[in-house]
C-alpha cells in the first residue's frame, strides 16, 4: 500500500493492493502546477494481476486538463494490462474534462484497406485527367504571358532584363558544358563500339561512321542534351521559384506592382532557349570525338578516314535538323519547370515533390516533342 500524504499537493493511495479488485484513492489538487508530483505518484502504481480497479476521485479538490489527462493515462495503462477500470465519485465540475479528454484521445492508426473496384479505378483516372488538364492550362497560360512579356520587351528593350538573362545563361550553358560533354563522349563511344561490333560481322564496319553521324546529329545529341538540361537546369528553376513561393517573395513582387512572370520566367526561358542549341553543338562534337576514338582503336579506322567518311555521310542539313529541336525542347523544359515552381505550397515536402514532378514531366515531354519532330520531318521528306 502506497501512501503519499501532503498538504496542498497531489495524493494517491492504493487500498487492497494484494487483491484482484484494488481501489485507488486520488485526492488533493491535480493541476499543472502539481503535475511533477502526480507523475511520480503514478510511477509507483503497478497492480500486477488486478482484474477490476476502482479509481475514487472524490477527494480531488482542484483539477485541470493536465491533471485529468494524468488520471486518464493511469486508467488507460491499467486497462492495457487487462484490468477493468471504473471512475467513481466524479464531481460534476470535473466530469466535462474527462468527457473532452475521451473525445480527443488519438485513435490507433490503422492502414486504409481499399478494395479494387471499377468505380475507384475510373475515379482515379478522372482525377489524373483533371490534373493533366489543369497542368496544360497552366503551361498555356505561362506561355501566353511569356509571349506578351517578350513582345513588350521587344517593343521596349529597356524592359528586357539583360543581366538576369546573362546570369541564367551562364548557369544553364557554361556550367553544364562539362557534364554534357562527358556524357555525350561516353554515348558516342558506346554507339560506335556496339555498331562496329555488329557491322563487323558483315564486313561493313566503315558504315559505323554513317550510323554515328546521322544518329548523333539528328537525334541523340539534342535528345540527351535536353534530358540532362531538364534534370539540371529544370530542377534548379523549380527549386528557385518554389523557394520564393514558400517565402512569399512572389506575393511581395505583386504587392510592389511587379509582374512575376516578367521578372522570373522570361529571363530563364530566353536563357534556356539560347543555351540548349549551344550545348547540343558541344554534345555533337563530344559524341563524334568519342566515336572517332573507338573507330580508331577498335576498328582501325584512322581519324582522317573517319572525318572523310563523316563528310560524305552527313550534311549541314542533318546538323540543322537536330539543332532546330533545341529551342522548342528548351521552351517546354522551362515552361514546365516554372509552372511546377509556382505550384509549390508552404512545406519542404511540397518543394521536393514539385521538383521531382518537374524533372519527370519535362523528360517525358522532351521525348514526346522529339517524336512529333520525327513525324514532321518524315512527312516533309527531310
Amino acid at each position: 500500500m502506497n501512501v503519499h500524504p501532503a498538504a496542498e499537493t497531489a495524493q494517491l493511495h492504493v487500498e487492497h493492493e494484494k487483491t484482484d479488485t484494488p481501489d485507488i484513492i486520488v485526492g488533493g489538487p491535480w493541476t499543472l502546477y502539481h503535475a511533477r508530483t502526480a507523475e511520480d505518484l503514478l510511477e509507483d502504481v503497478s497492480l500486477p494481476g488486478a482484474q477490476s480497479v476502482t479509481i475514487d476521485i472524490g477527494g480531488v479538490t482542484e483539477l485541470d486538463t493536465a491533471g485529468a489527462w494524468l488520471i486518464h493515462r493511469l486508467r488507460a495503462g491499467l486497462e492495457f494490462r487487462g484490468a477493468r477500470v471504473e471512475l467513481s465519485n466524479v464531481d460534476e465540475r470535473f466530469a466535462p474534462l474527462f468527457t473532452e479528454i475521451e473525445n480527443h484521445v488519438p485513435r490507433q492508426w490503422q492502414p486504409r484497406r481499399s478494395r479494387y473496384s471499377v468505380l475507384t479505378t475510373l475515379e482515379a483516372i478522372g482525377r489524373q485527367a483533371d490534373t493533366i488538364f489543369k497542368d496544360a492550362v497552366a503551361v498555356v497560360s505561362i506561355l501566353g504571358a511569356f509571349g506578351i512579356g517578350l513582345t513588350a520587351a521587344v517593343l521596349n528593350p529597356r524592359r528586357l532584363r539583360v543581366i538576369s538573362i546573362l546570369a541564367n545563361f551562364d548557369r544553364a550553358c557554361r556550367g553544364a558544358v562539362p557534364i554534357v560533354a562527358l556524357m555525350s563522349f561516353l554515348i558516342g563511344l558506346i554507339i560506335a563500339q556496339q555498331g562496329g561490333f555488329y557491322l563487323r560481322q558483315f564486313g561493313a564496319e566503315t558504315f559505323v561512321v554513317d550510323l554515328v553521324g546521322v544518329l548523333v546529329l539528328r537525334e541523340m545529341g539534342v535528345l540527351l542534351t535536353a534530358i540532362m538540361v531538364a534534370g539540371r537546369s529544370g530542377s534548379a528553376y523549380t527549386a528557385e521559384i518554389g523557394s520564393m513561393k514558400m517565402r512569399e517573395e512572389i506575393d511581395a513582387l505583386k504587392v510592389l506592382g511587379l509582374e512575376p512572370v516578367e521578372i522570373l520566367v522570361i529571363p530563364r526561358l530566353i536563357a534556356l532557349m539560347l543555351a540548349l542549341p549551344l550545348l547540343t553543338i558541344v554534345a555533337n562534337l563530344a559524341a563524334l570525338c568519342g566515336a572517332a576514338l573507338v573507330s580508331w582503336v577498335y576498328m582501325a579506322i584512322p581519324p582522317e578516314t573517319f572525318l572523310q567518311r563523316l563528310h560524305e555521310a552527313v550534311s549541314i542539313e542533318e546538323l540543322m535538323v537536330g539543332l532546330a529541336k533545341g529551342p522548342f525542347m528548351a521552351l517546354i523544359i522551362g515552361l514546365i519547370a516554372c509552372v511546377e515552381g509556382l505550384k509549390v505550397g508552404g512545406s519542404a515536402e511540397s518543394l521536393g515533390e514539385k521538383t521531382t514532378s518537374s524533372v519527370v514531366k519535362a523528360i517525358f515531354m522532351v521525348i514526346v516533342v522529339d517524336g512529333l519532330f520525327a513525324i514532321f520531318y518524315s512527312a516533309m521528306g527531310i
